[in-house]
This record gives structure tokens, sequence and C-alpha cells, in this order.
């Protein structure tokens, strides 16, 4: 009986977790999932090794397997060889981030996760991530940027989206006129290239990361504006 409720509840817990997972950005939900399966084989395990129904060392082989897939982002940057199989595997000849900067903010795209992580460059939190600001200053920052430069308010608009999804109910920033002429090193920092890619990976890049950035897929105009903007400064 025991045993039946501790089932019920861990498919309880789960379901819950996903209906969670559900609701979160589309470029979110991947490495949630992979967290929650993981969650979810690490309990299986230590369950079956409790009950006696695993042997230690198959418990010891799953532990280290996890911990493997948890360290291959870091494995990617120490060793220069992982790296280049990453690039290779994603098609783009490039880097494994993308970079778009104002005059206020400088976010980076994870191309892997789809994660949008930020800095802010000047006013009161200079310095700071956005990943460090709570709501009221993140809303206090979203003011200043929209008195201050309007593309800094639309790149805030896109990480504030993609950060609460749904949750987030904020009016938009009207488009700037135009914008500014984009330099080619821009382009490629966007499109997360290295000078010299040809069109080939700059079309690869583009497409890629339209995926994640698309406004059906959790992105929005903004961004995917600028995407388009890289691909024909690039492309010329």
């Amino acid at each position: 009986m025991a045993r039946l409720i501790l089932i019920l509840a861990i498919g309880l817990a789960a379901w819950i977790i996903y209906q969670r997972i559900k609701a979160m950005p589309p470029a979110q939900r991947k490495p949630a999932y992979l967290k929650l399966a993981i969650g979810l084989l690490v309990v299986t395990v230590v369950i079956g090794v409790v009950t006696g129904r695993m042997h230690w060392l198959g418990a010891a082989i799953t532990g280290l397997l996890v911990g493997a897939i948890r360290l291959l982002p870091v494995l990617a940057q120490l060793f220069p060889i992982f790296q280049q199989i990453r690039r290779q595997s994603g098609g783009t000849g490039g880097a494994s981030r993308s970079q778009v900067e104002t005059a206020i903010l400088k976010m980076e795209l994870d191309h892997e996760t789809g994660d949008l992580r930020g800095q802010v460059l000047a006013g009161e939190f200079e310095g700071r991530s956005l990943d460090s600001l709570g709501e009221s200053d993140l809303d206090s920052l979203l003011a200043y940027c929209r008195g201050q430069d309007l593309d800094s308010a639309r790149l805030l608009e896109s990480y504030l989206q993609r950060r609460f999804g749904a949750d987030w109910g904020g009016d938009y920033t009207p488009p700037t006129d135009g914008g500014s002429d984009m330099s080619t090193a821009e382009a490629l920092a966007i499109l997360g290239l290295e000078e010299g890619a040809d069109k080939k990976a700059i079309v690869a890049a583009h497409r890629k990361l339209m995926q994640k950035l698309h406004p059906d897929r959790g992105g929005n105009d903004y961004l995917a504006a600028k995407l388009n903007q890289a691909k024909d400064t690039l492309l010329g």
C-alpha cells in the first residue's frame, strides 16, 4: 500500500511539473523536459536500490551517465574539440552564442538551450545581470529604456517575454523608424558567426535562430527583425 501511494505521489508531482513546462515559452521547454526526465530517472534508480530491485553497480553507472549529461556544456567550454564538434553538428560554422547590443543592454542567446541572458550597460542598474533583477527592478529599467533608447526597450521586452512567458502582460514599445545601419561585426555577432562565414553558413545560422526567436516560437518581432537585418547585411 505504501509503495502504491509513493508511486501515485511521484506521478502526480511529475504531471504538475509537466503542466508547468507546457506553459513555458517554446524555447525553454526542451531543457526543462530533459531535466524532468533526468529527475524521474534518478528517482527510479533510488527506489530500485532501496527496495533491492537494482544492484548498486547499476545505480552507480546511471549516476555517472546523468552526471555526464549535465557536464556536457562545461566540457564543451573546457575542451576545444567539443566546441568544434558542436559547431559542425549545428551547421553554423560559428560560435554557440549570439549577441545583440544596444545603448543600454547587451543580450546573449544560447543556441543550444535558447536561453536569453542580458547585462545592463547604463543607468541605475549598470553592471547588473538581468537575471539578478526582480520584477520591480525590471519595470524600472524598462521605464528608463523607454525614456532613453527605444531599441533597448524592445530588447528588454524580448527578455521579459521569454523569462515570464504569459505572466508578463506589459505593453510593447512601438517599432523605431527604420533603425540604424548594421555593421558586419554586429551582424556576425547576432548570428553567432565568425569572420569569413560563407553564404551557406549564414543562411543556416539565420534559419536555426529564427526557429528559436520567431514570434510563434516564444520570440518577438524585434528579435526576428534583427536576425533578418543581420542576414541581409552579410549577404549584401
